[in-house]
């Protein structure tokens, strides 16, 4: 199974809370308190952003972070990278020569394939997008006919 860590669930989290409000300077603290992430989990996240470029620290009094380019040009691809380094499904798909059996394997450059179009797709989601609350209503299904069906075929 695919799964991204509980770190850059977090990552996320914070970014999106920055991007609903871009104007101001955020510290850690309020991120923290907005977000209910513990706040040196906070911390960690913002310097990894920082050292990514994802945002910009301010030193002082009145400092704090701030998003550093619109969150329409933060892509989720580069807030993943950002925390678990680049996004492959396995180690050939991400860098050539690591292999040992790379020149006998027959699939290596398939799962290449498959790497490049979840990066490609995680590319097409902008921070501005994940950042947007989305209501999800789970479908309402009527089970009573299959239970009803269910009975007769008993009798």
């Amino acid at each position: 199974m695919l799964r991204l860590s509980k770190l850059t669930d977090y990552g996320t989290v914070v970014l999106a809370q920055m991007a609903r409000d871009p104007g101001p300077v955020h510290t850690a603290t309020d991120i923290a308190s907005a977000t209910r992430v513990a706040l040196p989990t906070v911390s960690k996240l913002l310097k990894l952003f920082t050292r990514a470029g994802l945002v910009t620290s301010y030193r002082g009094a009145h400092g704090g972070y701030t998003l550093a380019r619109p969150p329409q040009a933060i892509t989720a691809v580069q807030i993943i990278d950002a925390v678990e380094g680049p996004v492959a499904i396995t180690q050939c798909s991400l860098d050539h020569a690591h292999c040992s059996i790379e020149t006998v394997c027959g699939v290596g450059h398939n799962w290449q394939r498959i790497s490049l179009a979840i990066r490609d797709a995680l590319k097409s989601v902008t921070l501005a997008q994940l950042a947007r609350p989305v209501t999800f209503s789970t479908p309402l299904v009527d089970l009573s006919s299959a239970i009803i069906s269910e009975q007769e075929r008993r009798t």
